[in-house]
């Protein structure tokens, strides 16, 4: 299919409230990344050929610039600009589709955020159901018995089991048809229909069911969050631990940069980037770990483009290499070894920074502070060494 006859609406406006305490669920992590974050990379591997449009909350907008610069830059190329979705979810749906009439395409998949494990299989199924059949949504059978009850509880009636089904996301449709029944539906005051295979039968057309995938799963409450962690670092089994060292000389200045933060200091340190030593020792620690060289190989100081670059530049690179290969950062231990300046009071800021930069949690990362008793180059103030230890998660 061709960019233009192909997108996809997810809907991450909502906030989850039965995941319990914190940010909304689609930006919590899962391995280190947002839920929203593996959900679009999973939709871009399934179908690399369509735009996808997310429809967010208003308040959430650096949240969801900061997931989506996790991932590569194909699949960001992919991404339309976000809109604002409404009270339900029906009504973000509605405004996801309509952002997407310049667009004109011929089908659409509309996906679930919650569901980061949605397959290339799933996402193929769902074109061609919805290329057959106009509107196409996937189910799995249902293995427990159901009940239909009243409202005191009473049962009312058994459901046959062979004629039920769960359904997920995503689900296919023409672009026109499930656009014109989101405007009926809200035009007439239908504004609590729970899924869009709903709205295209209350709007009168015809709704396939295909096959759906039991691996693709809802991730609603405590418990799938667990299951969801316990799934991906399941996949990461190739685990792999690299090592960093850096050796930065003092020279004239009145700040030293160390993990992307400044500190104040009689002098600077001279180097050909900005010098900072500890975050140059976390980068080539890293790129260690993937066997891929080290900072030199990958931005050669002989290049005049990284004279007093920011070291944020390589660390981004370096953390970007992993998630290219599928895999996670599970922790970073740096130490610096000097006399001078003091770490400690910089120490949750500069952890804070490197996690911000490397896109993990502040709990992976680990820094430490030593002098080397006043022997050496560093005891004798002549400059700062630091090293470090980085531990990857690929896929087997």
């Amino acid at each position: 299919m061709t960019p233009s006859s192909l997108a996809i609406v997810m809907v991450a406006a909502g906030r989850g409230s039965r995941a319990g305490e914190g940010p909304p669920k689609q930006y919590r992590t899962l391995c280190g990344e947002p839920i929203i974050t593996h959900a679009l990379r999973a939709l871009h591997r399934g179908a690399p050929e369509a735009r996808i449009l997310v429809t967010i909350h208003p308040d959430d907008e650096a949240l969801y610039e900061a997931a989506v610069a996790l991932l590569d830059g194909p699949a960001r190329a992919a991404l339309l600009e976000p809109v604002a979705g409404g009270a339900t979810r029906q009504a973000s749906v509605l405004a996801g589709l309509e952002a997407l009439g310049k667009h004109a395409p011929d089908l659409v998949l509309i996906h679930d955020c919650a569901r980061p494990f949605v397959s290339a299989g799933l996402i193929a199924r769902a074109i061609a159901a919805a290329r057959a059949n106009d509107a196409a949504v996937p189910g799995l059978p249902v293995t427990d018995t159901i009940k239909q009850i009243a409202q005191d509880g009473h049962i009312v009636a058994t459901p046959p089991r062979a004629m039920l089904r769960a359904v997920q996301t995503p689900q296919a449709f023409r672009y026109a048809l499930i656009v014109n029944a989101h405007r009926l539906a809200v035009s007439t005051g239908q504004s609590e229909l729970t899924d869009d295979g709903a709205v295209a039968e209350w709007a009168g057309h015809a709704v396939h069911v295909f096959e759906g995938d039991p691996a693709n799963m809802k991730v609603t409450n405590p418990q799938d969050f667990a299951a969801a962690e316990a799934r991906l670092m399941g996949q990461l089994q190739d685990i792999r631990t690299g090592q960093g060292f850096d050796v930065h000389a003092f020279t004239d200045g009145d700040q030293v940069w160390l993990g992307g933060v400044p500190i104040a200091h009689s002098h600077g340190l001279l180097g050909h980037s900005d010098a900072d030593v500890l975050m140059h020792a976390v980068t080539d620690a890293i790129y260690g770990a993937l066997a891929d060289g080290d900072i030199g190989s990958h931005f050669p100081p002989s290049d005049p483009q990284w004279k007093g670059a920011p070291s944020d530049i390589f660390l981004r690179h370096a953390a970007q290499r992993v998630r290219e290969r599928g895999g996670m950062i599970a922790h970073v231990d740096g130490t610096v070894i000097c006399e001078a300046p003091k770490v400690g009071p910089h120490r949750d800021a500069i952890r804070a920074k490197l996690a911000d930069i490397m896109g993990v949690d502040v709990s992976r990362v680990a820094v430490k502070a030593t002098t080397s008793e006043q022997l050496g180059f560093a005891g004798r103030r002549e400059g700062i060494a630091a090293m470090a230890l980085a531990t990857v998660r690929l896929p087997a």
